[in-house]
């Protein structure tokens, strides 16, 4: 493998770009999947594509990182927040897939107020990593990032009680709705563990 000493620092500030707008398009479409379920126009088959699109743009960062020989910022951070936006997106097909898997009939109310928790923490995401680069007014991102992990935390945990104290509710259901429920709460955490990667990275670097 030939390592180049031509710094290309632009390059990887343009692929992590395109991995964070990858992983807002999947959970825009996520939500609106949710939302119109069993009906909606998007179907998994179209959130497993962004996922390729991810796992594409991973590997080409990668093969970046793998053949330059001077980085913007240190190398275990670029890998790190590589693998962190694609675990996004990871999570985010997950969840949708599970809608099929499972065979439900039905959405519910929990699942897209999370989806829409999720759309927030991918936006703000993808504005830090679009700060990237000068590392200026970065943090008001990251810190919203948190605050909807935490709205996330409450409304799953909100959703689940709810699904424990119905009466007359078909066993199957609940055990198959709470998986959903904290299927997308892992892809909320997935943006804050990214976030937490840029913030350790622009202690490092501001």
């Amino acid at each position: 493998m030939k390592v180049s000493l031509i710094p290309k620092p632009s390059e990887f500030y343009d692929l992590f770009m395109e991995a964070s707008t990858n992983a807002l398009e999947a959970a825009r479409q996520t939500e609106v999947r949710f939302r119109d379920f069993p009906d909606s126009a998007v179907s998994h088959a179209d959130i497993k594509e962004l996922e390729h699109v991810g796992d594409g743009l991973t590997r080409d960062l990668f093969q970046l990182l793998n053949t330059q020989y001077v980085t913007p910022f240190d190398r275990e951070d670029i890998f790190d927040l590589a693998t962190s936006l694609d675990d996004v997106v990871d999570t985010i097909d997950h969840a949708s897939d599970l809608l099929d898997l499972y065979a439900l009939e039905s959405t519910a109310a929990p699942a897209i107020e999370q989806c829409k928790i999720l759309v927030g923490a991918v936006e703000q995401l993808t504005t830090a990593v679009g700060k990237l680069k000068s590392l200026k007014s970065i943090e008001p991102a990251l810190i919203e990032v948190h605050r909807l992990e935490d709205e996330g935390d409450r409304v799953v945990r909100d959703a689940i009680a709810d699904l424990f104290h119905g009466t007359n509710v078909d066993p199957l259901v609940v055990i198959r709705w709470k998986d959903i429920f904290e299927a997308l709460e892992d892809a909320i955490d997935a943006c804050e563990s990214a976030a937490n990667v840029i913030g350790n990275i622009f202690v490092k670097n501001a």
